[in-house]
């Protein structure tokens, strides 16, 4: 798949995601993020149908077009109407809040217009059965997420920016929608163990980011991997909207990211268990 949505998605016609209750995932490092409450007037937009092909992680390993390797995209998608296209879509792009690779002047991660998106979807056999007066629909969700996902990220990244004083980058991100990472596994076999408690239904998208981390300035960068695992949710109570859970956190590449992933995750029960309380 490599986009952020489920296969059966369909907005237009008011069909739901699947409504599977979502693992026990720790607060910390994952967040429900219901139907786009992210204020989308707020990014900046580009006008330019010709302008550089979009930044979104699309896996395309059967493909043999040229791909940007920051992106896993093919190098140029076109933003003209599909053959039998009825329905004229936006070429509008929407530059993301997502800071791209090592210096300022590399800007920020654009997504793609939904013309380039519908486009992408045809060229990959992904298009069939997906009306085109939802797409810009499945553009917002998946620009919503895409933003959820970096905001996640910027929290575990937190402590290293104070120390820094240097805001952590994204150099590159890649969809893997058929590869189910280690936690993901571990909840679904729990799942079967326990189904009232977690979760039985896996993923439906899952993507790999690179994020650059300051070593101070004029110092360069490490790079941390960070896995993101997209669930399904609970529809919105109030308005019916599907909903998502986002699990982010860093790959344990190594010792540094091991002992983060068990600060965050074992610290509150540890507080707890000694008889700390946060105030608040």
């Amino acid at each position: 798949m490599g986009w952020f949505w489920a296969d059966k998605i369909d907005i237009a016609s008011s069909s739901q995601l699947s409504t599977a209750k979502p693992a026990a995932l720790p607060s910390s490092s994952s967040s429900s993020l219901s139907a786009c409450p992210i204020d989308h007037s707020s990014f900046t937009k580009s006008n330019s149908p010709s302008s550089a092909a979009p930044t979104c992680p699309v896996l395309a390993k059967d493909s043999d077009e040229v791909l940007n390797p920051m992106n896993n995209m093919p190098m140029a998608i076109s933003s003209e109407l599909a053959p039998g296209q009825k329905i004229r879509l936006s070429t509008e792009r929407t530059i993301s809040t997502i800071p791209r690779g090592e210096s300022p002047d590399q800007g920020q991660w654009e997504y793609p217009s939904p013309q380039q998106m519908l486009n992408a979807m045809l060229a990959k056999g992904k298009g069939d059965g997906i009306p085109e007066d939802a797409v810009e629909s499945m553009v917002e969700v998946h620009n919503f997420l895409n933003e959820g996902a970096w905001q996640q990220i910027l929290e575990w990244e937190d402590k290293y920016t104070k120390e820094t004083k240097v805001e952590p980058r994204l150099k590159k991100f890649t969809g893997r929608p058929h590869d189910l990472s280690p936690k993901a596994r571990m909840y679904l076999w729990l799942g079967q163990l326990f189904p009232e408690t977690f979760n039985t239904i896996p993923p439906f998208d899952r993507h790999d980011w690179t994020v650059l981390r300051s070593q101070g300035r004029n110092q360069g960068w490490k790079e941390v991997r960070y896995v993101i695992d997209y669930y399904s949710a609970p529809d919105d109570e109030e308005t019916g909207m599907p909903a998502f859970m986002l699990d982010t956190r860093p790959a344990l590449d190594d010792f540094g990211s091991i002992r983060d992933r068990i600060v965050t995750f074992a610290g509150p029960v540890w507080k707890k268990a000694m008889g700390e309380v946060d105030e608040f």
